[in-house]
């Protein structure tokens, strides 16, 4: 085994070596509205569950010289935003949202996604995703960096709904195969569900 101190090796390093070994990360895709009312949205891959009382998620996003990134940025200052869950039907329109866009442009117009009105929230969703979540902020926490310079917001988001296709809810249960999640590897490699297996959890 190769032992590495990350304090001697570069950002982009270390990037290489989390992001090449902690896999399959799913892909959130996630709408916000700016101040002035543009509909962003952007993919990002350090994404999980938080609890399940309250349902809660977290999303990292990466800052930019020091700077939040527009979705977290509109995500603390609207208190709002939709978390959906990226197929194998949607990826290659998500995947164009990832282009850098002034504030005022629409990554969700330009990839030729179809903005869905939410239930309880301002914000809207895209109706190509098979699982969407209503989400309000939690918490935001800046991360990492240097105390002038962060170089992350952790934001947490409380679901207040759940927008669920049909075809992949069976009595409470996500199925799957019929969901066809897709996660995202290092570089531009991505990954679909493949072979799923099972182990009974000792007591």
């Amino acid at each position: 085994m190769r032992s590495i101190d990350p304090l001697t090796q570069t950002e982009r390093e270390n990037y290489k070596l989390l992001t090449g070994s902690i896999i399959p990360r799913p892909v959130a895709f996630v709408t916000t509205l700016s101040e002035e009312g543009t509909i962003n949205g952007a993919p990002f891959s350090y994404f999980n569950i938080v609890t399940a009382d309250p349902p809660m998620i977290s999303i990292s996003v990466q800052r930019k010289n020091g700077y939040p990134k527009d979705t977290a940025r509109h995500a603390m200052h609207q208190k709002e935003f939709v978390v959906h869950i990226t197929d194998e039907m949607n990826v290659a329109r998500i995947n164009l949202t990832a282009e850098s866009l002034p504030p005022s442009e629409s990554e969700i117009e330009k990839a030729g996604l179809t903005v869905v009105s939410s239930d309880l929230i301002q914000v809207p969703g895209v109706k190509e995703a098979k699982f969407r979540m209503e989400c309000v902020l939690e918490a935001a926490y800046p991360l990492g960096g240097t105390e002038s310079a962060p170089s992350c917001d952790l934001i947490i988001g409380r679901v207040v709904r759940f927008h669920v296709a049909e075809s992949i809810i069976d009595h409470g249960r996500i199925d799957a195969n019929e969901l066809q999640p897709v996660s995202r590897l290092a570089g531009n490699h991505y990954s679909k569900l493949g072979q799923m297996f099972s182990l009974e959890r000792p007591e």
